[in-house]
């Protein structure tokens, strides 16, 4: 018989070793790296590391494999944390606020949150002017919204990918 306080195993939560993670965190590093260049860092042949990279992305425990922008760089200089409560909570106008925030460009994260607010934006623009013309234009408009507070970001502590 089981313990009590036994942990139940999640079926969704995909398995990994000592070698999945080493090459994890070497993708995570850099997702340029080659097989063979993982493959000598974590101690395989070429093979079994790509056998075990394509079993991690058909799992979806490898999404995508994407360039990090320094959005700085690209004239994306303000950022901004944005809080957003609906006025009704159902199925159909949340669905219209998340089909709206997938269209809108600036937004490049966007969450579900408990607590005050309902969702919780993070929105990259070029300056305070094109942030205003975003706020009123864009947002605003949207049908549903009750409540929204911009809290603008002055500096990133600590900002990764990487989980493992």
């Amino acid at each position: 018989m089981p313990e009590k306080n036994a942990q139940k195993e999640n079926p969704a939560v995909f398995h990994i070793d000592g070698k999945d993670r080493a090459i994890l965190q070497l993708l995570q590093e850099n997702g340029k790296r080659t097989v063979r260049e993982i493959a000598h860092l974590v101690h395989l042949s070429t093979t079994p590391v790509h056998e075990r990279i394509k079993r991690m992305e058909d799992a979806g425990v490898i999404r995508q494999y994407a360039a990090l922008v320094d959005h700085s760089k690209v004239g994306k200089g303000l950022m901004i944390i944005c809080y957003v409560s609906l006025k009704e909570h159902n199925k159909k106008s949340g669905a219209k606020f998340i089909k709206l925030i997938n269209e809108l460009k600036e937004v490049i994260e966007c969450y579900n949150i408990s607590g005050e607010f309902d969702f919780m934006l993070k929105v990259i623009v070029e300056n305070m002017d094109a942030y205003y013309d975003f706020h009123v234009n864009k947002l605003s408009q949207a049908e549903n919204i009750g409540q929204l507070q911009s809290t603008f970001v002055m500096g990133v502590i600590k900002q990764t990918h990487q989980l493992i």
